[in-house]
């Protein structure tokens, strides 16, 4: 499998070989990313509530993203991309996973969007010197080799006064029996093997790696699955499971 070329990464080859093999059922609904379809209201609310806030949007605009450029790091099969570019914005979608594109680039098209899909990292776009408004970073953190590393190269990718979003799953025995021996073993909506539980990060772990990398953490949310109705809702005190974050690159350096 050929690798986006740049030099430094924090791609781990294992990691994208798994999504590589699952890449042609993206837009399954029942298939092995039935988990991503059921959360993505859940993620698209966070996202947009954040970019409203940050950019002074009125979410009832006809295209209230408009003017904003967006990069949806690890955009798998288009789940997030695609909803950003109805509501207006200028949408990049990069993945290390290089199957993962012309999936996208297929469904975009069948669906009357253009949205630019690429096979790199986010170190190779930051050395290359883009910059976006927003960038997303939906459940790779936990798939990367380097956190900070990776982390670091998000920044770098944004303009000052640029928003962050990240989720990840919180490392608990609750996150084991949930993400790991539910969703894998019983469930069995992913492959066995999907998630590293030990790469699993806690919220101030991902807090202190956010500053790390030099982004100012403004607000965190867990996504909680409520398994009665079969629905994800937004939680300011429940983050033991899934979350996301949200932050910004600061206007300026302080010294």
């Amino acid at each position: 499998m050929p690798q986006p070329e740049t030099a430094r990464s924090s791609i781990d080859p294992a990691e994208v070989a798994k999504f590589e093999a699952m890449a042609a059922e993206w837009w399954d609904e029942g298939g092995k990313f039935k988990p991503l379809h059921m959360l993505n209201p859940c993620r698209l609310g966070y996202i947009t509530d954040q970019i409203a806030a940050q950019f002074d949007r009125d979410l009832s605009a006809k295209k209230p993203a408009e003017g904003l450029r967006i990069l949806d790091i690890g955009c798998g099969g288009g789940l997030l991309c695609e909803p950003m570019a109805r509501l207006g914005a200028t949408v990049v979608g990069a993945d290390a996973a290089e199957r993962n594109i012309p999936v996208a680039r297929l469904h975009a098209e069948q669906s009357g969007l253009e949205i630019d899909y690429r096979h790199t990292t986010a170190e190779a776009m930051a050395e290359a010197g883009e910059q976006f408004d927003v960038v997303l970073n939906m459940e790779v953190v936990e798939h990367v080799a380097s956190p900070v590393d990776y982390l670091t190269a998000c920044h770098d990718l944004l303009k000052p006064g640029g928003l962050h979003i990240c989720s990840t799953l919180n490392r608990n025995a609750k996150s084991f029996g949930m993400a790991i021996i539910g969703a894998e073993w019983v469930m069995r909506w992913l492959p066995k093997g999907t998630h590293d539980w030990n790469k699993f990060i806690t919220p101030d772990e991902l807090y202190e790696l956010l500053r790390r990398a030099g982004l100012t953490p403004v607000d965190r949310r867990g996504m909680v699955f409520n398994p009665i109705n079969w629905s994800w809702s937004l939680s300011e005190r429940d983050l033991s499971v899934n979350y996301v974050t949200a932050s910004l690159r600061p206007e300026r350096v302080t010294l």
